[in-house]
């Protein structure tokens, strides 16, 4: 009878033990806050509106070619800044006016290329 009771105890004690070390805080890979993991939110959908089970509309279809039409702007604006010597001529380095050409004694290290000139 004694045997049997030591044997319950120990095995309530190490369920009780068990229960314990999980309620406590565990540690985490975050360094910051190495007690409280954060949690992983998700962000929230909308539920689908009545208009967007219609299918697409008048609207969104101007929409659709206004975007085409600024996407063709901004492309021919950067063909056109591309044309530049900035841009186009190798001895500019990158620099928005070409550098000045110093005497071998003279040269300065540039940090925008990284050449001395």
């Amino acid at each position: 009878m004694l045997c049997f009771t030591l044997i319950v105890g120990v095995a309530q004690a190490q369920s009780v033990k068990k229960k314990k070390s999980s309620d406590s805080p565990r540690k985490s890979d975050n360094t910051l806050e190495p007690y409280y993991p954060k949690k992983d939110y998700q962000p929230s959908r909308k539920k689908s509106s009545k208009r967007k089970d219609e299918g697409p509309t008048y609207d969104s279809e101007q929409e659709y070619y206004a975007r085409r039409e600024q996407m063709e702007k901004t492309k021919r604006h950067n063909e056109k800044m591309m044309e530049k010597p900035q841009y186009s001529d190798p001895s500019y380095f990158g620099h928005k006016r070409p550098p000045k050409k110093r005497s071998a004694r003279k040269m300065k290290f540039c940090k925008e290329c990284g050449i001395r000139h």
